[in-house]
């Protein structure tokens, strides 16, 4: 399986977040530690704050910290924000299947069961359990200024 970038951001957002709580994060401390473009963060914060992830000030001295508490936050529900439809192949999408294997072919069903699996490991992560090593993690960041 392979998560888009944006998917990737947004967990990076997530955990810095994380790891500052409950103080503000900006997005300019994202770009400058995860050498992002700005515009893709300023919209991952957008998208996370209206999804009821973030909480979101504009303005002087503003930024963004967790709406709620790491530990219900779960990176499985993340990756299906962000990614949207798991159909990692074209015959999971009924509406735009061109395979005349559709319904019969073993393959399809193996690929489903392993996008199954993959979500089911996900699912069982939360942002708290990717912050766990919190001292560790603030220790890199800061060799980073």
């Amino acid at each position: 399986m392979k998560l888009t970038s944006y998917t990737n951001y947004a967990l990076r957002s997530l955990q810095l977040a994380a790891l500052h709580a409950p103080d503000l994060v900006r997005v300019d401390d994202v770009v400058r530690i995860h050498r992002l473009a700005r515009p893709h963060i300023v919209k991952i914060v957008y998208e996370l704050g209206k999804a009821g992830y973030l909480e979101t000030r504009r303005g002087r001295g503003g930024g963004f910290r967790l709406s709620r508490p790491a530990n219900e936050i779960i990176v499985g529900d993340i990756v299906r924000l962000t990614e949207g439809s798991m159909d990692v192949v074209e015959c999971f999408n009924l509406a735009n299947n061109t395979c005349p294997l559709i319904g019969i072919c073993r393959l399809s069903r193996k690929i489903k069961q392993a996008t199954a699996a993959f979500m089911t490991v996900l699912d069982d992560v939360t942002i708290a359990d990717i912050t766990a090593n919190k001292n560790d993690l603030l220790d890199r960041i800061s060799s980073l200024h």
